[in-house]
């Protein structure tokens, strides 16, 4: 009884690590990363009334909960839902969650992308949390 016991916490421990990769991981993003991969979902992608506004610009003046929309490139995965965000003024973290990515396509670190989301300004850190991606040609 004991070793059918250990041998099923065994097998389920190992089911958990592999869900756990998995969850870590982003199918969507395929430029450099310091982390595994996982899978994405559709977004919006019509007119939006809330301002473009350049990296350096959502640093130096944005407000915590401020809502923008950013234009640049996702140049790395820094694990789990971070990436590194940059346009031609700057670079921010981003958390980008897997649905987030566009739905059955790939965004490397060449593709241009605007981001609509909200800036995270706290006292030890500073991200903008995506909550919708479309590709730019």
């Amino acid at each position: 009884m004991r070793k059918t016991v250990s041998a099923f916490a065994a097998a389920a421990l190992l089911a958990l690590g592999a869900t756990t990769a998995a969850i870590a991981q982003s199918a969507s993003y395929s430029g450099p990363s310091t982390a595994p991969k996982a899978a994405a979902s559709g977004v919006y992608s019509g007119p939006s009334t809330v301002p473009l506004m350049t990296v350096k610009q959502l640093l130096d003046t944005g407000k915590d909960d401020q809502h923008a929309r950013l234009q640049g490139r996702i140049v790395s995965h820094d694990g789990g839902e971070h990436y590194t965000f940059e346009d031609a003024t700057g670079r921010i973290t981003m958390e980008i969650d897997d649905k987030k990515f566009p739905a059955g396509q790939t965004v490397s670190a060449e593709q241009r992308v605007e981001l609509l989301g909200e800036l995270d300004k706290g006292l030890r850190k500073t991200e903008f949390e995506v909550d919708r991606m479309a590709l730019l040609p």
